[in-house]
């Protein structure tokens, strides 16, 4: 088995393959990769996405950049420009959690026609570029990978999107911090081998 530190160094590589930024796959599908890691890594996960996106849009002779959504980024940007981030918290200390739960999954519409949260990877995602998705951990169990996965096609125009996923995938299960089973998805392809 492979370090994670010789996985996070086979990213860059792989992206810079000209191959990399067409479609896969018998059918033509879209391009989706999932990098799975132990969830421990993760801090060394986030900094090694920071040196990958400066990497890439600091160097004028690469053709492409990246982009990241950390899903809660996007959850706090979606309930600040509604302007319930205060609500929420308020709702939390008189009703619970699961009622802000329930709330703010109503506010992001989720797999709805007007899914606040591809809305808004679509607002700002540019013809080209790489999607990195992000915050995976921190938005569960609001967001659910597999979602967000299976409606992406509709804001990235057939953009690479690489999910950084602390869990396990085998190709059709991913499975949350190696013990949430968070759903089936077969459409994505390792980024770079375990």
């Amino acid at each position: 088995m492979r370090t994670i530190q010789q996985r996070l160094d086979d990213i860059l590589p792989k992206l810079m393959n000209p191959d990399f930024m067409k479609k896969n796959g018998l059918a033509n599908e879209d391009n989706y990769y999932i990098f799975q890691y132990i969830p421990e890594y993760e801090m060394l996960v986030r900094d090694h996405i920071a040196y990958l996106k400066q990497r890439i849009n600091d160097d004028h002779n690469i053709s492409f950049n990246v982009t990241e959504f950390d899903l809660y980024e996007i959850i706090l940007s979606v309930l600040g420009k509604k302007g319930y981030l205060a609500k929420n918290f308020e709702m939390e200390q008189r009703y619970g959690s699961e009622k802000v739960y329930k709330a703010t999954s109503h506010t992001l519409r989720l797999t709805q026609d007007d899914d606040q949260v591809i809305k808004y990877i679509r607002e700002h995602v540019q013809s080209g570029n790489i999607i990195f998705i992000t915050g995976v951990g921190k938005a569960f169990p609001l967001i659910r990978s597999h979602m967000i996965l299976n409606n992406l096609f509709h804001a990235t125009d057939h953009t690479p999107v690489i999910l950084f996923f602390p869990g396990n995938y085998d190709g059709q299960e991913l499975n949350l911090f190696n013990a949430l089973k968070d759903d089936n998805y077969y459409r994505a392809f390792p980024l770079v081998a375990d």
